[in-house]
Protein backbone atom coordinates (compact mmCIF):
# COMPACT_ATOMS: atom_id res chain seq x y z
CA UNK A 1 0.00 0.00 0.00
CA UNK A 2 1.22 3.38 -0.92
CA UNK A 3 1.73 5.92 1.66
CA UNK A 4 3.06 9.48 1.28
CA UNK A 5 5.97 10.95 2.12
CA UNK A 6 5.78 13.98 4.98
CA UNK A 7 5.72 17.24 2.96
CA UNK A 8 8.68 19.79 2.81
CA UNK A 9 7.41 23.09 4.03
CA UNK A 10 8.15 26.15 2.71
CA UNK A 11 8.69 28.91 5.32
CA UNK A 12 8.77 32.71 4.35
CA UNK A 13 9.58 34.94 6.95
CA UNK A 14 6.90 37.70 8.71
CA UNK A 15 6.62 40.79 6.89
CA UNK A 16 9.81 43.26 8.32
CA UNK A 17 10.97 40.42 10.20
CA UNK A 18 14.01 37.26 9.50
CA UNK A 19 11.76 34.94 10.83
CA UNK A 20 8.33 33.59 10.92
CA UNK A 21 5.51 34.30 13.92
CA UNK A 22 2.48 33.09 13.85
CA UNK A 23 -0.21 33.38 16.72
CA UNK A 24 -3.56 30.89 16.35
CA UNK A 25 -6.85 30.94 18.33
CA UNK A 26 -7.36 27.48 19.97
CA UNK A 27 -7.25 24.97 16.36
CA UNK A 28 -6.76 27.47 13.61
CA UNK A 29 -3.61 26.00 12.65
CA UNK A 30 -4.76 23.85 9.52
CA UNK A 31 -0.94 22.30 9.55
CA UNK A 32 -1.76 20.07 12.67
CA UNK A 33 -2.48 16.78 11.01
CA UNK A 34 0.24 17.68 8.20
CA UNK A 35 3.60 14.97 8.80
CA UNK A 36 5.48 17.46 7.64
CA UNK A 37 9.72 18.89 7.50
CA UNK A 38 11.21 22.00 6.77
CA UNK A 39 15.31 23.25 7.39
CA UNK A 40 14.04 26.00 9.96
CA UNK A 41 13.99 25.29 13.90
CA UNK A 42 10.63 25.79 14.96
CA UNK A 43 9.02 26.35 18.29
CA UNK A 44 5.94 25.88 19.46
CA UNK A 45 3.83 26.94 22.57
CA UNK A 46 0.53 25.70 22.97
CA UNK A 47 -1.51 27.31 25.48
CA UNK A 48 -3.45 24.72 27.65
CA UNK A 49 -5.31 21.90 26.49
CA UNK A 50 -3.66 18.47 25.53
CA UNK A 51 -3.10 16.58 22.71
CA UNK A 52 -0.65 14.52 21.33
CA UNK A 53 2.58 15.12 20.06
CA UNK A 54 4.83 13.01 17.19
CA UNK A 55 7.96 14.06 16.56
CA UNK A 56 10.84 11.90 14.51
CA UNK A 57 9.96 8.83 16.20
CA UNK A 58 8.64 9.75 19.21
CA UNK A 59 5.40 9.93 20.28
CA UNK A 60 3.69 11.15 23.63
CA UNK A 61 0.84 12.63 25.28
CA UNK A 62 1.20 16.38 26.82
CA UNK A 63 -1.63 17.59 29.38
CA UNK A 64 -1.91 22.03 30.45
CA UNK A 65 -0.37 22.98 27.08
CA UNK A 66 3.61 22.73 25.67
CA UNK A 67 6.18 24.47 24.72
CA UNK A 68 8.57 22.71 22.20
CA UNK A 69 11.75 23.13 20.47
CA UNK A 70 11.97 21.33 16.97
CA UNK A 71 15.43 20.85 15.35
CA UNK A 72 15.99 21.39 11.49
CA UNK A 73 14.31 18.87 8.93
CA UNK A 74 12.71 16.84 11.89
CA UNK A 75 9.29 15.42 10.79
CA UNK A 76 6.88 16.52 13.07
CA UNK A 77 2.96 16.89 13.01
CA UNK A 78 0.97 19.56 14.36
CA UNK A 79 0.19 20.00 17.91
CA UNK A 80 -3.52 20.96 18.18
CA UNK A 81 -7.00 19.67 16.82
CA UNK A 82 -10.75 19.96 17.57
CA UNK A 83 -10.77 18.23 20.65
CA UNK A 84 -7.49 19.78 22.10
CA UNK A 85 -8.96 22.07 23.68
CA UNK A 86 -6.56 24.87 24.09
CA UNK A 87 -6.54 28.87 24.06
CA UNK A 88 -3.61 29.20 21.25
CA UNK A 89 -1.30 28.24 19.98
CA UNK A 90 2.22 30.55 18.51
CA UNK A 91 4.26 29.12 16.09
CA UNK A 92 7.77 30.79 15.44
CA UNK A 93 10.25 29.05 12.59
CA UNK A 94 14.10 30.67 11.78
CA UNK A 95 16.71 29.11 10.02
CA UNK A 96 19.83 28.32 12.42
CA UNK A 97 21.91 31.54 10.55
CA UNK A 98 18.53 33.41 10.43
CA UNK A 99 20.83 36.37 11.78
CA UNK A 100 23.95 35.52 9.91
CA UNK A 101 26.91 32.77 9.85
CA UNK A 102 29.34 35.13 11.94
CA UNK A 103 26.64 36.48 14.29
CA UNK A 104 25.60 32.67 15.68
CA UNK A 105 29.65 31.92 15.71
CA UNK A 106 30.22 34.83 18.62
CA UNK A 107 31.30 33.64 21.99
CA UNK A 108 28.59 35.85 23.19
CA UNK A 109 25.95 33.94 21.22
CA UNK A 110 27.70 30.18 22.00
CA UNK A 111 24.46 29.36 23.91
CA UNK A 112 22.39 29.49 20.40
CA UNK A 113 24.33 26.61 18.87
CA UNK A 114 24.34 24.67 21.87
CA UNK A 115 20.55 24.82 21.98
CA UNK A 116 19.86 24.20 18.08
CA UNK A 117 22.27 20.93 18.63
CA UNK A 118 20.10 19.69 21.39
CA UNK A 119 16.52 20.64 18.95
CA UNK A 120 18.29 17.90 16.90
CA UNK A 121 16.36 15.33 18.65
CA UNK A 122 13.23 17.45 19.43
CA UNK A 123 12.92 19.42 23.11
CA UNK A 124 10.25 19.65 25.42
CA UNK A 125 10.11 21.60 27.96
CA UNK A 126 8.75 21.27 31.30
CA UNK A 127 5.49 23.29 33.39
CA UNK A 128 7.84 26.06 35.35
CA UNK A 129 9.50 26.77 31.81
CA UNK A 130 6.32 27.24 30.04
CA UNK A 131 5.07 29.21 33.04
CA UNK A 132 8.13 31.37 32.70
CA UNK A 133 8.35 31.91 29.46
CA UNK A 134 4.76 31.48 27.72
CA UNK A 135 3.56 35.01 28.33
CA UNK A 136 6.85 36.05 26.34
CA UNK A 137 6.31 33.83 23.58
CA UNK A 138 2.54 35.40 23.24
CA UNK A 139 3.47 38.79 23.93
CA UNK A 140 5.79 38.66 20.55
CA UNK A 141 2.45 39.47 18.56
CA UNK A 142 1.99 43.01 19.62
CA UNK A 143 5.63 43.78 19.44
CA UNK A 144 7.46 45.82 16.65
CA UNK A 145 10.02 43.65 14.44
CA UNK A 146 12.98 45.04 16.50
CA UNK A 147 11.55 44.00 19.88
CA UNK A 148 10.37 41.18 18.70
CA UNK A 149 13.44 40.26 17.55
CA UNK A 150 14.87 40.95 21.18
CA UNK A 151 12.20 38.94 22.22
CA UNK A 152 13.09 35.87 20.66
CA UNK A 153 16.69 35.90 21.97
CA UNK A 154 15.89 36.40 25.03
CA UNK A 155 13.41 33.55 25.11
CA UNK A 156 16.09 31.28 23.26
CA UNK A 157 18.45 32.46 26.41
CA UNK A 158 15.77 31.17 28.92
CA UNK A 159 15.73 28.26 27.34
CA UNK A 160 18.91 27.10 26.99
CA UNK A 161 19.24 28.14 30.75
CA UNK A 162 16.18 25.72 31.69
CA UNK A 163 16.88 22.06 33.57
CA UNK A 164 13.45 22.01 32.77
CA UNK A 165 13.09 19.92 30.18
CA UNK A 166 13.26 16.52 27.81
CA UNK A 167 14.82 15.49 24.87
CA UNK A 168 12.08 12.96 23.18
CA UNK A 169 14.36 11.60 20.38
CA UNK A 170 17.09 8.90 21.73
CA UNK A 171 20.65 10.22 21.54
CA UNK A 172 21.81 10.28 17.99
CA UNK A 173 18.66 10.11 16.58
CA UNK A 174 19.11 12.22 13.35
CA UNK A 175 16.36 12.52 10.32
CA UNK A 176 19.53 14.23 8.37
CA UNK A 177 20.07 10.70 6.41
CA UNK A 178 20.76 9.95 3.22
CA UNK A 179 17.77 10.24 0.84
CA UNK A 180 16.82 6.83 -0.11
CA UNK A 181 16.83 6.14 3.97
CA UNK A 182 15.04 9.30 4.69
CA UNK A 183 12.21 8.37 2.30
CA UNK A 184 12.13 4.73 3.66
CA UNK A 185 11.77 6.01 7.82
CA UNK A 186 9.34 8.61 6.53
CA UNK A 187 7.22 5.76 4.71
CA UNK A 188 7.42 3.68 7.54
CA UNK A 189 5.93 6.17 10.35
CA UNK A 190 3.49 7.48 7.83
CA UNK A 191 2.37 3.52 7.67
CA UNK A 192 2.13 3.44 11.18
CA UNK A 193 0.47 6.66 11.55
CA UNK A 194 -2.39 5.66 9.09
CA UNK A 195 -2.80 1.65 10.20
CA UNK A 196 -1.61 1.81 14.42
CA UNK A 197 -5.39 0.31 14.76
CA UNK A 198 -4.67 -2.67 12.66
CA UNK A 199 -2.58 -5.07 12.95
CA UNK A 200 1.09 -4.49 11.74
CA UNK A 201 3.23 -7.31 11.04
CA UNK A 202 6.99 -7.51 10.60
CA UNK A 203 6.95 -9.15 7.51
CA UNK A 204 4.55 -6.93 5.94
CA UNK A 205 6.51 -3.84 6.72
CA UNK A 206 9.59 -5.57 5.87
CA UNK A 207 8.34 -6.14 2.24
CA UNK A 208 7.33 -2.46 1.81
CA UNK A 209 10.55 -1.89 2.65
CA UNK A 210 12.23 -3.85 0.18
CA UNK A 211 14.20 -5.82 2.87
CA UNK A 212 14.24 -9.13 4.99
CA UNK A 213 12.58 -9.07 8.63
CA UNK A 214 16.06 -9.50 10.24
CA UNK A 215 17.29 -6.72 7.84
CA UNK A 216 14.67 -4.50 8.29
CA UNK A 217 14.80 -5.04 12.19
CA UNK A 218 18.14 -3.96 12.33
CA UNK A 219 17.74 -1.37 9.88
CA UNK A 220 15.03 0.54 12.41
CA UNK A 221 16.84 0.01 15.46
CA UNK A 222 19.80 1.57 13.79
CA UNK A 223 18.22 5.10 12.65
CA UNK A 224 15.28 5.19 15.86
CA UNK A 225 16.87 3.27 18.61
CA UNK A 226 13.90 1.49 18.99
CA UNK A 227 12.24 -1.87 17.78
CA UNK A 228 9.53 -1.79 15.28
CA UNK A 229 7.22 -3.46 17.62
CA UNK A 230 8.15 -1.00 20.45
CA UNK A 231 7.73 2.20 18.49
CA UNK A 232 4.13 1.19 17.52
CA UNK A 233 3.06 -0.26 20.80
CA UNK A 234 4.25 3.72 21.76
CA UNK A 235 1.97 5.10 19.57
CA UNK A 236 -1.03 2.90 20.39
CA UNK A 237 -0.36 3.54 24.46
CA UNK A 238 -0.25 7.46 23.50
CA UNK A 239 -3.71 7.29 21.28
CA UNK A 240 -5.20 5.32 24.70
CA UNK A 241 -4.03 7.92 26.64
CA UNK A 242 -5.95 10.59 24.37
CA UNK A 243 -8.64 8.72 24.07
CA UNK A 244 -8.95 7.89 28.03
CA UNK A 245 -8.41 12.00 28.75
CA UNK A 246 -11.16 12.80 25.47
CA UNK A 247 -13.89 9.82 25.27
CA UNK A 248 -15.91 8.78 28.28
CA UNK A 249 -16.22 5.20 26.74
CA UNK A 250 -15.06 2.10 28.54
CA UNK A 251 -11.36 1.08 29.12
CA UNK A 252 -11.84 -2.30 27.08
CA UNK A 253 -13.34 0.03 24.10
CA UNK A 254 -10.18 1.89 23.81
CA UNK A 255 -8.19 -0.82 24.09
CA UNK A 256 -9.56 -2.31 21.15
CA UNK A 257 -9.76 1.76 19.51
CA UNK A 258 -5.92 2.06 19.84
CA UNK A 259 -5.03 -1.17 18.35
CA UNK A 260 -4.43 -3.45 21.07
CA UNK A 261 -6.87 -7.17 20.53
CA UNK A 262 -5.60 -8.50 23.77
CA UNK A 263 -7.26 -6.33 26.64
CA UNK A 264 -4.75 -8.15 29.11
CA UNK A 265 -1.71 -7.30 26.74
CA UNK A 266 -3.21 -4.10 26.69
CA UNK A 267 -2.98 -3.46 30.71
CA UNK A 268 0.48 -4.55 30.60
CA UNK A 269 1.89 -2.65 27.68
CA UNK A 270 0.24 0.52 29.25
CA UNK A 271 1.80 0.33 32.37
CA UNK A 272 4.82 -0.57 31.23
CA UNK A 273 5.09 2.36 29.29
CA UNK A 274 3.23 4.94 31.90
CA UNK A 275 4.03 3.43 35.28
CA UNK A 276 0.08 3.27 35.91
CA UNK A 277 -2.77 1.17 34.99
CA UNK A 278 -5.54 2.92 32.17
CA UNK A 279 -7.79 3.57 35.09
CA UNK A 280 -5.31 5.03 37.12
CA UNK A 281 -3.95 7.48 34.23
CA UNK A 282 -7.85 8.28 33.54
CA UNK A 283 -8.01 9.60 37.13
CA UNK A 284 -5.13 11.27 37.48
CA UNK A 285 -5.84 13.03 34.12
CA UNK A 286 -9.37 14.22 35.58
CA UNK A 287 -7.34 16.70 37.95
CA UNK A 288 -5.99 18.35 35.13
CA UNK A 289 -8.24 18.40 31.93
CA UNK A 290 -12.00 19.96 32.10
Amino acid sequence: MKTLKPSFEVVEPSFGSSFYYSKYIENENNKAHVWHYHPEIEMVFVNGGSGKRQIGSHVSYYTDGDLILVGSNLPHCGFTDTNTGNKNETVIQFKADFLGRDFIELQENKFVKELFNKAKGGIAFGEKTKKAIGSHIEAMADQQPFEKLITLLSVLKALDSSKDFTILNASGFSMEMQIQDNDRINMIFNYVKDHYQESISLDEIAEMSAMTVPSFCRYFKKITKKTFTRFVNEYRVVHASKLLAEKHVSITAISLESGFNNFSHFNKIFHEFTGKSASEYRNELKSIIK
